[in-house]
């Protein structure tokens, strides 16, 4: 029996009838193929992900608003990626056409938001990729990509948490590792500790657990600040701007641009957080496009305006990789503008790390609803209307891997697995508008199953071409056609089998066909090791998935 709210039982770990007995966990080991089998085929349904709410015993408080979506948006996303890597991007990969691989990155975001905002006004629950993955591609890639997803949430706050206390130093005119400890007998790369970054963690998980809406309203001070600091650094910068510093534009070519693309992607990861929150907005249908939307729109604003400022400010050779505006503005003998820098950036990896820790909280509470995490991380408190457990372990392991795990080491693990599940929002809603079980004729399921086989094979052909061969474009005239006969194909061949209720987005098949096509170029610029690490975490979440079924 649960006799109070924080007690816990066996049934809120293991819930399943294999657990019950030695008996019935050997006959579930020796059922576990046909059970793989049939959960790796099932798709869930609208309906059954609604239903799951019930699980967490209460339900969340419905209070906010595109106001709050618009902020939480900016929140999510305007943190360390603009302050860390632009000077390291612009300085190695693109120089000042940094800003277009900025536009590039905005692009492909803004395409999966158009995505992400459909299935959130349609299947309005805490899950986000998950749930969407879960009803259109089934079970398995849905449990794949939600893994994937959770982890990059925890690397990428713990590779903000540390650059929060990078920044800090400098605010306190100190080197930026003058608070890291050295322990000596721990692995190089993992031996440089962070105990403010823990602090900072844990100060972030007592406001998340508290109040959705006290953080809604903590983000919107931090991103006012932060806001009116970018403004003095575009203004200021551009008064201290010098044309000549501009040429030459592109010294590292196309090639350049494109990867510094995928690198800068970091600078977009989070908006996918703020999709978790549909589940406490008051109008699903009017706030969640509004809000995702228009904050991607004003981000994607704000990052080209301060490529461009930074780069008109210095050649792109001196640029600082560290601290690009504080060290730009010094160099324009601007020193004491480092401050009002150092303060704006802390303000912004604040708000990162709350909307991260809001948003992968959520994602972990849905998740466990469908049985495929303990049910404990679904628990929702009464009193403050938010999922005290997942918020507390997720943090907790975001604060470990901050404890110990150096910058760089972080900064290489992140954004493939964010590309590959946006790609895959993309094929659910491209599965969602033109097939329905029972619905769809099954020629018609199989000219589609063909034109998306030719969709993914021509932007992967694509990718694989761009980064195999330096000059060559033969391969284009091949690939890109049978991309846009692929789409054509499921636009003028295929009737759709299901509308929107609320809000769609609009230029189906060829938006979504789109943003699969950019992401998976993209993911084609990555190195190799994100690779490593992504095949590393997949497999292991496969060796948790086959346990469990």
């Amino acid at each position: 029996m649960r006799r109070k709210n924080c007690a816990c039982t066996k049934d809120d770990f293991f819930p399943e009838e294999s657990w019950k007995s030695w008996g019935n966990y050997a006959k579930g080991l020796s059922e576990t193929p046909k059970r793989l089998i049939e959960r790796a085929l099932t798709r869930s349904s609208d309906e059954v992900e609604l239903e799951a709410k019930a699980r967490s015993h209460h339900e969340m408080k419905r209070t906010l608003t595109w106001w709050d979506f618009i902020w939480f948006g900016m929140g999510a996303v305007i943190g360390a990626g603009i302050f860390v890597l632009t000077g390291l991007e612009a300085k190695e990969e693109a120089g000042p056409a940094v800003v277009l691989s900025y536009v590039v990155s905005g692009l492909s975001a803004l395409l999966s938001v158009f995505c992400y905002s459909e299935f959130a006004v349609e299947i309005p629950v805490v899950g986000g990729s998950f749930a969407y993955l879960r009803v259109e591609l089934g079970e398995f890639v849905a449990f794949i990509a939600a893994g994937n997803i959770l982890l990059e949430y925890v690397i990428g706050g713990a590779a903000v948490a540390r650059s929060w206390t990078s920044y800090f130093a400098t605010l306190l005119n100190f080197r930026s590792d003058k608070f890291l400890l050295t322990a000596h007998g721990l692995a190089d790369g993992y031996n440089q500790l962070d105990p403010i970054a823990v602090g900072v963690c844990f100060i972030i998980c007592i406001i998340a657990v508290s109040s959705t809406k006290g953080s809604s309203r903590l983000n919107y001070i931090a991103s006012i600040i932060h806001i009116v600091v970018i403004l003095f650094i575009i203004v200021c910068g551009l008064i201290k701007s010098d044309t000549k510093n501009y040429t030459p534009f592109a010294p590292f070519g196309a090639r350049g641009v494109f990867k510094a693309s995928a690198v800068l992607f970091f600078a977009y990861v989070g908006f996918d957080a703020v999709s978790t929150l549909a589940e406490e907005t008051k109008d699903p249908g009017r706030d969640i496009p509004i809000g995702l939307v228009g904050s991607m729109v004003i981000t994607t604003t704000i990052y080209c305006l301060l490529a461009i400022t930074l780069c008109l400010m210095q050649p792109y050779e001196n640029i600082d990789a560290n601290a690009p505006f504080s060290v730009a503005f010094k160099a324009v003998g601007w020193d004491w503008a480092q401050y009002v820098v150092a303060a704006g950036a802390l303000k912004g990896m604040t708000s990162v790390l709350l909307v991260g820790a809001v948003g992968q909280a959520r994602y972990l509470t849905h998740i466990a609803r469908t049985h495929m995490m303990p049910p404990w991380f679904s628990y929702v408190d009464e009193k403050t209307g938010t999922p005290v457990n997942a918020t507390t372990v997720m943090m907790g392991a975001t604060a470990v891997i901050a404890f110990f795990t150096k910058l760089e080491i972080l900064s290489n693990l992140l954004s493939i697995s964010t590309l590959f599940i946006f790609s895959l929002v993309a094929l659910s809603l491209l599965v969602r508008r033109y097939y329905v079980s029972g619905v769809t004729t099954n020629a018609n399921r199989n000219k589609l199953i063909i034109c998306i086989l030719l969709i993914l094979g021509s932007s992967i052909g694509t990718a694989a071409y761009w980064g195999l061969s330096e000059k060559g474009w033969i391969a284009y005239c091949v690939t890109l056609p049978v991309w846009f006969l692929a789409t054509a194909g499921i636009c003028i061949f295929i009737p759709r089998a299901r509308s929107p209720k609320l809000w769609g987005v609009p230029l189906v098949p060829w938006l979504p066909s789109a943003s699969i096509a950019i992401n998976i170029f993209l993911l084609g610029s990555i190195d190799k090791d994100s690779f490593i690490r992504f095949a590393i975490w997949t497999a292991f979440l496969l060796a948790y998935y086959f346990r469990k079924s």
